[in-house]
């Protein structure tokens, strides 16, 4: 299985476009992240000033194609336009008997409370299970209602809590842990 056999690219209305990241994409997720970097702090691990440079959006998008391509992840991102607004990731995906992997995904600050996460997690759901996962698993903080909300829309059941899961926004923080079965794809 690799993530690279089929093409990602999924309309999810109102001029939004899903599709697979790719190293051109570096330009415009850098943006993104400089213009949702305070939305986005809270959420996430302390991000160093490179983090945010074009240079560095390459090298990671090299990394990340690498890895969608031997199929331990699946890297989109949502588009307006020309300009990045979101990103859905499938990480660390395994195969053999277990078929899972972690969705993470984010939202430009600009564009939230439409139901585009929604049908972005949505579609790379059915995605993933074209691809023959079995289940995605995934991690809010306790207190990010919008992000549950989320999950649960998509079929994502509660599992429990991990303490001090990830360390966000510079400290370690406990999660509450969703999965989601996914239905075989017929083909």
């Amino acid at each position: 299985m690799t993530s690279g056999s089929t093409a990602l690219e999924v309309d999810l209305g109102d001029g939004h476009l899903l599709r697979h990241a790719r190293v051109g994409d570096a330009a415009a997720l850098a943006a993104a992240c400089v213009r949702n970097r305070e939305h986005l702090a809270r959420w996430e691990p302390v991000r160093d000033d490179d983090y945010y440079t074009v240079d560095e959006q390459v090298r990671r998008l090299g990394q990340r194609e690498a890895s969608d391509i031997v199929g331990t992840s699946i890297t989109s991102l949502i588009f307006h336009g020309e300009d990045v607004v979101g990103s859905v990731n499938v990480n660390d995906i395994v195969l053999g008997v277990f078929r899972n992997g972690h969705l993470g995904y984010w939202l430009d600050g600009a564009h939230t409370g439409r139901g585009l996460m929604t049908g972005a997690v949505e579609a790379i759901s059915g995605y993933a299970a074209g691809l023959g996962l079995h289940r995605l698993q995934a991690a809010t903080l306790l207190h990010n209602a919008a992000s549950q909300a989320v999950l649960r829309r998509t079929g994502f059941t509660p599992i429990g809590v991990a303490e001090e899961y990830l360390k966000i926004d510079g400290r370690w923080q406990d999660h509450v842990l969703f999965q989601r079965i996914l239905e075989p794809v017929e083909g």
